[in-house]
């Protein structure tokens, strides 16, 4: 047995107290929800469509019926579209601890399969699921034993006021960037981030130029000391929520940091199926001129989008939260059974 398996007596006593605060995190929030009058989902992992983001990777696998004709199926990379649809039969209030399943991603913040807690409340505003990531963040922390979240020597107070700050504010803030003067231009984008210290390739689109900026001088001041709201995005990199409606250029949309780390990713939901077919065709032209594939979109979900009630939907990677709360130092101490991502033995 090599000692460094996870399933060695000695990594498994160094990781148990991580997998136990993760079932009592987990079994808090699941009270905070019932308390909340929300019905637990549970969505299924095969589907037709695995998502529409350019740059998420799905696995692909074959669904051969007893015929022996075979049909093309991916596991999501979100229950997102099986929620929405549950919304539009009639759903006003859901979450799901749901297993998620996403290619290309490994490191101590990301594993290929995670669990991924979404919800959604029919008839609300941003601001209302907002508010319910803070009083979550806080329950986890209330759970695990502890008053901080903890990443890499950083800490953050999730029971502080969070800060709210728009994209425009957290550019201009971090990285001396005017955004609203350089949302259509990625010549002009690219030469202001090559001003501010940026390394961004020739030829670069409009979103690996806001992609570099948002990772390299933004990201690594957000959430410390107290949750940070990001909000506000560009509407190019919202392509399923609504137009803000005080300037279409930006979205209904925002992404919940502690201690420099990403924990949630909301929207208030996009329901035009017109708009939403525009930037889903618009997501897989760029997801094909970079890697050289896409996916097909789901017109059931699409049909399911035209007929759901305004709504707002959150995101949260549960495994995250476990790990700043837990104060293990990666990913895979936080899981049960963490994936072999190491190259199996040749025969």
């Amino acid at each position: 047995m090599e000692a460094s398996a996870w399933w060695s007596p000695e990594q498994h006593a160094r990781r148990r107290r991580h997998l136990l605060a993760r079932g009592r995190i987990k079994s808090a929030l699941r009270s905070w929800f019932e308390a909340q009058d929300f019905l637990e989902t549970e969505c299924g992992a095969l589907v037709a469509s695995p998502g529409n983001e350019a740059h998420l990777h799905a696995f692909q696998t074959q669904y051969v019926t007893e015929s022996g004709q075979i049909r093309t199926l991916y596991l999501h990379t979100s229950p997102e579209f099986a929620m929405k649809k549950l919304l539009a039969a009639g759903e006003t209030r859901i979450f799901d601890f749901a297993r998620a399943y996403r290619n290309r991603e490994e490191g101590v913040r990301h594993a290929p399969e995670f669990t991924m807690l979404e919800w959604y409340r029919a008839g609300a505003v941003l601001a209302d699921v907002m508010n319910d990531c803070a009083v979550i963040a806080r329950a986890a922390a209330e759970a695990a034993g502890t008053s901080q979240l903890v990443w890499k020597g950083k800490t953050c107070d999730p029971f502080a006021e969070p800060e709210w700050l728009t994209l425009a504010e957290a550019f201009d803030r971090y990285a001396g960037i005017d955004l609203t003067l350089h949302l259509e231009d990625a010549a002009a984008f690219r030469r202001a981030a090559l001003s501010a210290g940026i390394g961004v390739p020739e030829g670069a689109t409009w979103t690996d130029v806001f992609s570099a900026i948002l990772v390299t001088k933004i990201e690594p001041h957000l959430g410390m000391g107290r949750l940070t709201f990001l909000h506000r995005y560009p509407l190019s990199e919202a392509a399923l929520s609504r137009p803000a409606p005080d300037d279409p250029r930006f979205a209904e949309r925002f992404e919940l940091y502690a201690c420099g780390v990403e924990l949630a990713n909301g929207y208030r939901e996009l329901t035009d199926a017109g708009q939403l077919v525009i930037r889903q065709q618009a997501e897989m032209d760029l997801k094909e001129a970079v890697y050289g594939e896409r996916y097909p979109l789901d017109p059931d979900f699409i049909a399911a989008v035209a007929a759901m009630p305004e709504a707002s939907g959150v995101a949260l990677g549960f495994d995250r939260l476990v790990m700043l709360a837990s104060g293990a130092g990666a990913i895979q101490d936080v899981l049960w059974t963490p994936p072999a991502l190491e190259q199996a033995p040749r025969p």
